[in-house]
């Protein structure tokens, strides 16, 4: 008993309790994500889309969310990480229900659109917010419980959308709408903003604040780490365009699919919670090598699957490497992201997967129609090769500018309730670069505050 409950201390104990608010509307959220498991499913099947028609409107999806995720990161640093955070999931709840009723192509693509930059505008907030509220030695610990969540919704939605659709493929929009609508309410009512203010003091081997697009495009090091994640996404997100539609051409039905595609969040519920201590102390470059590889080899094995069982273990084999990957990234992001910038700084990582989301359905589908299956899954493991091999070579950078960050100690103030600027002042602030600011106390010591976060309606993590 002293085991168990000492295990569960040194896993869930200590955190914020805001951020047990936000993992509670993560699990809700993602009990609801039925849309983008069953889109292409739904656009092929239930309406009657080419597969080629159906990889347009889902990278629509993903152009939407490269749009919304570059906004939302400015608007977490500019407007704030709750009111970012508000209007991102009631905006994502109304196109929800919108893309739901529309019917020609042309409606169900710009609904597609509008609901990724309404639903990726939300990840910046999130990001940011994390990292605003949880300690730095907290972080890989939150990253992974929280991770956690998003799995065990995602392993019961596709289970419960796969039957769903067999009734209705309108009920799963208006579920979907449902639980956004249901976490921008515990958003509103229990999640205060953690926004402050903060000291911008000079980093080594990063450039002087310029401006904050100018400073994020001159870090090379920050860039290469956020192309790296581009590769890694690019075969990841063949799960949702690529896949449903090869098990289809195997003779597997939707529910099937939701079953199959289950397992990756079971996995992740049974496993995770683990991960933190097995990669406690090892490199992060190496692990995120190592993650690269095994992704890459689940998603090349499903060159020679058709069978039910051999899709699924395809899944769990990628899916390891999912779990290894994913803390590792979420901890090394909050630790290049200068505080100053942190919301944008979010926003440009998350841009990696929006364009990913609409490059991965466009380029499986062209590769798949003009080179074949097997050459589109073969595809996936040697990127997966290219992307360890870059990690390992890149990995001593990354970690000397953490060290760096780290050193810099940039305090922060406490969070209170303030009444807002006037309006011609957040005008000027707007529109100003960003600029050193030179304070008296660079000594003092960094406090935590409550957290928050943000939910889009995909997977990208």
């Amino acid at each position: 008993m002293r085991t168990v409950r000492g295990w569960f201390q040194d896993t869930a104990g200590g955190l914020p309790r805001t951020f047990w608010y936000l993992w509670a509307g993560t699990l809700i959220n993602r009990l609801g994500s039925f849309v983008l498991i069953f889109l292409a499913i739904y656009l092929t099947q239930e309406r009657g889309f080419s597969a080629s028609q159906a990889g347009l409107v889902i990278g629509l999806w993903g152009a939407g969310g490269a749009v919304g995720t570059t906004i939302g990161g400015t608007l977490t640093d500019r407007w704030g990480r709750r009111p970012t955070l508000l209007a991102a999931h009631v905006g994502a709840a109304g196109m929800m229900v919108a893309l739901g009723l529309a019917r020609p192509l042309w409606a169900v693509a710009v609904g597609a659109l509008l609901l990724g930059a309404f639903a990726e505008a939300a990840r910046p907030a999130f990001g940011a917010m994390m990292v605003d509220v949880v300690p730095d030695k907290d972080r890989l610990r939150a990253f992974s419980l929280n991770y956690w969540a998003i799995n065990l919704g995602f392993a019961c939605a596709a289970v419960l959308a796969g039957f769903a659709a067999q009734g209705s493929y309108l009920l799963l929009f208006l579920v979907n709408a449902t639980t956004t609508l249901a976490t921008a309410l515990i958003i509103f009512t229990k999640v205060g903003e953690t926004r402050g203010p903060v000291t911008v003091l000079p980093v080594k081997g990063m450039p002087a604040p310029a401006g904050a697009l100018r400073t994020i495009l001159a870090d090379r090091v920050f860039l290469g780490f956020v192309a790296l994640n581009l590769l890694a996404a690019l075969v990841f997100l063949q799960h949702i365009s690529m896949l449903p539609i090869a098990m289809g051409d195997s003779g597997l039905s939707p529910a099937t699919y939701g079953s199959v595609i289950a397992l990756n969040g079971v996995l992740i519920v049974v496993g995770q919670l683990f991960v933190p201590r097995l990669i406690k102390g090892r490199s992060r470059s190496h692990v995120l090598a190592l993650a690269a590889l095994v992704m890459g080899a689940g998603f090349g094995l499903t060159a020679f699957a058709d069978t039910v069982w051999l899709y699924g273990l395809t899944v769990l084999i990628w899916t390891v490497g999912e779990m290894l990957n994913s803390p590792s990234n979420a901890t090394l992001i909050a630790e290049l992201s200068p505080a100053a910038l942190r919301g944008r700084y979010q926003g440009v990582f998350s841009l990696s997967w929006q364009l990913a989301g609409a490059a991965a359905p466009i380029l499986g589908g062209l590769v798949r129609e003009h080179a074949g299956n097997s050459v589109l899954w073969l595809g996936c493991a040697g990127i997966g090769v290219v992307a360890a091999v870059a990690h390992l070579i890149s990995g001593p950078a990354r970690e000397r500018r953490a060290v760096a960050l780290r050193g810099v100690g940039t305090p922060v103030a406490p969070v209170t309730v303030t009444t807002s600027p006037a309006p011609e002042a957040a005008e000027a602030a707007a529109i100003a670069p960003a600029e050193p600011v030179r304070t008296g106390s660079a000594s003092t010591p960094r406090r935590s505050r409550p957290e928050a976060g943000g939910y889009g309606t995909g997977r990208n993590r």
